[in-house]
């Protein structure tokens, strides 16, 4: 069985205090994928980037002074895209604190996946922080991100992103070539 992760995937992300052009541009792509992964069997687990009231006051905060993702608000729930395209009620949601989360890999290395494919945002930011973590929890199963449906802060960032996971045995797949 496989298992597709939908990284942050959530209003700020995509069009409020810290969107896109870019992350726009992946909503449809990424609502494809979840739709073909659930139609195929695969699980489908979903994180929420979290903050609250305090945020700037967060070594987070102090480096990225913009609040975002605070629990409860419009900003953090899951792009409307997204949120119809499943009964998320039958996924698992990981609610994180920091870029990545610990408890998802923990998770992940419970189960017997043959194959673990990301998605999401951002990807010089959280992707590879998740992608990284769940490589070194479950480091014989293989990962996948699929670089059509993430985006960075720019595209530099995402390239160098797609750098460091391709150099970390993590497969990238639908890479645009220069």
């Amino acid at each position: 069985m496989k298992a597709l992760i939908v990284i942050d995937m959530q209003k700020d992300f995509i069009d409020g205090a810290l969107g896109s052009p870019q992350a726009q541009a992946i909503v449809p792509k990424v609502v494809e994928k979840i739709k073909a992964h659930r139609q195929s069997g695969s699980a489908v687990i979903f994180t929420r980037d979290t903050h609250h009231q305090d945020y700037l006051q967060t070594q987070e905060g102090r480096h990225l002074p913009v609040p975002h993702c605070i629990e409860d608000t419009s900003g953090w729930q899951l792009a409307d895209a997204i949120a119809s395209t499943i009964d998320l009620s039958s996924c698992l949601i990981f609610n994180k604190g920091c870029f990545g989360s610990l408890e998802l890999a923990q998770y992940l290395r419970q189960k017997n996946y043959d194959e673990i494919e990301l998605i999401g945002l951002v990807s010089s930011i959280c992707v590879v922080s998740n992608a990284l973590l769940i490589k070194a929890h479950v480091p014989e199963t293989p990962i996948v991100v699929d670089a059509a449906c993430t985006a960075g802060v720019t595209d530099e960032d995402h390239r160098a992103a797609l750098c460091v996971m391709k150099m970390c045995h993590i497969r990238i797949v639908n890479k645009k070539t220069p």
